[in-house]
């Protein structure tokens, strides 16, 4: 059994948003599933941190999810800033019910347990907090980090967060996230939404304590990331 994560599939099997208009990105699910399915078998478990389909309601990203579920392992799906069909909690996981995506779960204000370890996080926000509705998104978003680091220890296990947003750059930081990862005593956390030139700024490596890596998928050549084998 293993843990693995990629973010950022960027799906559209049911919409027209290609994304081999970006560089670096052509053919990129023909190497997605190749890469998959060399790595991933079906006692495995990958993380998916958010921006996961491009369609706008169930309808338009339930071939994304087919897609998904039939693939290798457990997923467990974070947000991100993309996943415009993304609502509760409850009806998420009814609507995979319903179609039989035994293999996804939806992670938000929870966590999952995985070898050793126990899966949480959330989307996070930007850096800049300046205007009321950014101060509000931030705020519910630092506590939706806290829920889900708190049903992580619960657990008994080593919580491992997951962000959409980086927590963390090069020059600058999310001070209120990072206060929480802090506070937690996390000592790794992962994030993804940056692409091609914004690569260069990812911070990738420890502060305070706390080991940070990048895994969107094309930071990862579109080959998920194994975090641990247990």
């Amino acid at each position: 059994m293993s843990l693995f994560a990629i973010g950022d599939t960027h799906l559209s099997f049911g919409t027209d948003k290609p994304m081999n208009i970006f560089s670096g990105w052509d053919d990129y699910v023909p190497r997605l599933v190749k890469n998959w399915e060399a790595l991933i078998g079906p006692d495995d478990t990958v993380v998916i941190p958010g921006d996961i389909s491009w369609g706008i309601d169930f309808r338009e990203s339930e071939p994304d999810f087919r897609f998904l579920n039939e693939l290798p392992g457990t997923k467990l799906i974070g947000k991100g800033n993309h996943d415009y069909w993304w609502t509760t909690r409850t009806k998420m996981e009814a609507f995979f019910a319903e179609c039989g995506f035994s293999t996804l779960h939806i992670l938000h204000n929870n966590a999952y347990e995985a070898g050793p370890y126990a899966v949480c996080g959330t989307r996070g926000w930007f850096f800049d907090d300046e205007s009321p509705e950014d101060a509000k998104v931030l705020n519910r978003e630092v506590g939706r980090l806290k829920m889900s680091l708190e049903a992580a220890k619960a657990t008994g296990k080593e919580p491992l967060p997951f962000l959409h947003y980086p927590p963390v750059m090069s020059q600058r930081e999310c001070e209120p996230i990072m206060d929480v990862l802090r506070e937690s005593g996390v000592t790794r956390c992962y994030y993804a939404h940056l692409h091609g030139n914004a690569i260069a700024g990812a911070f990738r490596g420890e502060r305070d304590g706390i080991q940070f890596e990048l895994v969107s998928a094309d930071a990862l050549q579109f080959c998920p990331l194994l975090i641990e084998r247990f």
